[in-house]
């Protein structure tokens, strides 16, 4: 039976109704755990208590706040790496190797670390991914001063790997640690949305910032701030949050807490998306790891033309990040209309990418719908994710929805830029932008009318039926 079709029963879609899971917290028994709220009222939870401590919504927009400021240090190193090894390369596939150390890992590491996650405690586990950041990024600004030639190379590279090893980690534990930040579930989604906006914010200042910073202080400054950055918000996390951890829910061991249990109990609305999402990510999510070679055709090859094109991809990415985040209700609760939607999107602006070559205002239009369409499709699929699963398998849905983003477009722009190196740039965009149109208004024709219901909702209609 098809996704779609099992649609029609709302039943069916309830996800992780019998997985035999341990409450951290929480009573165990056949009744279902109480909310958040009752949680942090009844037990005297220190997120819920005020005085000397911020309330859980100053802490909301705090860490948020902290996680922005990190966001930009780190795209500003990013792009300090990315420029050095196109400066001393030239080479295409160095740059998509570079993206694919820092995004491939999650494909490997995702699913450990969502199992870690929901076993562990989102908390610690995001301490200590956090910690290894720090770590890694200091690594990298090392480099400059002590290596030269190709073994700075192999150590920018070797420090980018780290990243991706210890990000696989914190994003996973990031997703769930936000519900705990949250004290109705109903406004889960809003807020998980707005780490997407704050994101794409921070990727818009920090290239500029990387590129300026280069020219200004050297390769070295830019690596240090990267570094710096990741303090931010591990000193929020361990010095000034104080979530509901009452709410939280772990995983039992043994088999109930593996990753395939997590795929099986999502249920078959949820593993439609993440399959879709794989595919479209392949044929659609590039363009990160070729930014600078597609910098340099668009708009020169200088560091500031970098910053200037992967800010622009920004400015979409915030554009479509905020129209998801006010209306994430409805469209997480319409999947296929949704990724759909994004696909589609995306692959017409990689079409007139492909038609406007040597046009510099339309190509800059096409990125900035490049920059929307992908940023929705990533964070949908996140929310879509996080929303629509039970507490308990909250981790490893992060860790499904990472794999599904095939190392967060590391694996697609290996393939975009093979691709380009045998029929030019011109041609991927035009060939992929092909693959993704069909890909798009499939979804959209076929899956457009699904719909998701939040667990939540469907475990308050089953105990109203047990109790009658």
């Amino acid at each position: 039976m098809s996704p779609r079709s099992r649609a029609g029963k709302m039943p069916d879609l309830a996800p992780g109704r019998k997985s035999g899971l341990e409450s951290a917290g929480t009573p165990s028994g056949p009744e279902q755990p109480p909310s958040q709220p009752d949680l942090a009222k009844s037990l005297g939870d220190p997120g819920r208590r005020r005085g000397d401590r911020l309330s859980l919504a100053s802490q909301r927009k705090l860490y948020l706040l902290a996680s922005g400021m990190s966001t930009a240090g780190s795209f500003a190193g990013l792009t300090a790496k990315s420029w050095i090894l196109l400066h001393n390369s030239g080479n295409a596939l160095i740059l998509a190797l570079h993206f694919g150390c820092l995004a491939l890992p999650s494909l490997v590491l995702s699913g450990p670390a969502g199992v870690a996650t929901d076993r562990l405690g989102c908390e610690k586990v995001l301490i200590r991914a956090q910690w290894g950041l720090f770590g890694a990024a200091l690594l990298g600004a090392l480099a400059i001063p002590l290596l030269q030639g190709q073994l700075q190379v192999a150590m920018l590279l070797l420090s980018t790997l780290l990243v991706g090893v210890a990000s696989s980690y914190e994003l996973t534990a990031r997703n769930k640690y936000s519900a705990l930040l949250v004290e109705d579930p109903e406004h889960l989604g809003r807020y998980i949305a707005s780490f997407s906006v704050v994101f794409n914010v921070g990727k818009l200042i920090g290239p500029p910032l990387g590129g300026w910073l280069l020219a200004l202080g050297g390769p070295t400054t830019a690596l240090v701030l990267d570094a710096a950055t990741y303090l931010l918000p591990l000193a929020t996390v361990m010095g000034l949050l104080h979530p509901i951890r009452s709410a939280e829910q772990r995983s039992a061991p043994g088999r109930s807490a593996s990753l395939g249990t997590a795929w099986r109990e999502c249920g078959p609305v949820l593993r439609h998306v993440l399959r879709f999402t794989a595919i479209a990510t392949l044929v659609g999510f590039f363009h990160p790891g070729l930014a600078p070679l597609i910098a340099r055709q668009v708009l020169g090859p200088s560091p500031q033309a970098l910053g200037i094109f992967t800010s622009v991809l920004a400015a979409g990415s915030i554009c479509g990040g905020m129209a998801l985040q006010r209306n994430s209700a409805w469209l997480t609760a319409r999947p296929g209309l949704l990724l759909g939607s994004c696909t589609l999107l995306t692959a017409l602006a990689q079409l007139g990418m492909a038609t406007g070559a040597g046009h510099l205002a339309i190509e800059l239009v096409m990125t900035f719908l490049i920059g929307a369409g992908t940023a929705c499709l990533l964070a949908g699929t996140n929310l879509i994710g996080q929303v629509g699963a039970p507490m308990a398998l909250r981790g490893r849905m992060a860790g499904l929805g990472q794999i599904a983003f095939l190392g967060g477009g590391g694996l697609s722009g290996i393939a975009a830029a093979l691709l380009s190196a045998r029929i030019g740039l011109g041609g991927a965009f035009a060939l992929l932008g092909a693959i993704g149109f069909v890909l798009g208004l499939g979804e959209l024709v076929l899956q457009g009318r699904l719909r998701l219901l939040p667990p939540t909702s469907l475990r308050s209609d089953e105990s109203h039926a047990e109790a009658q």
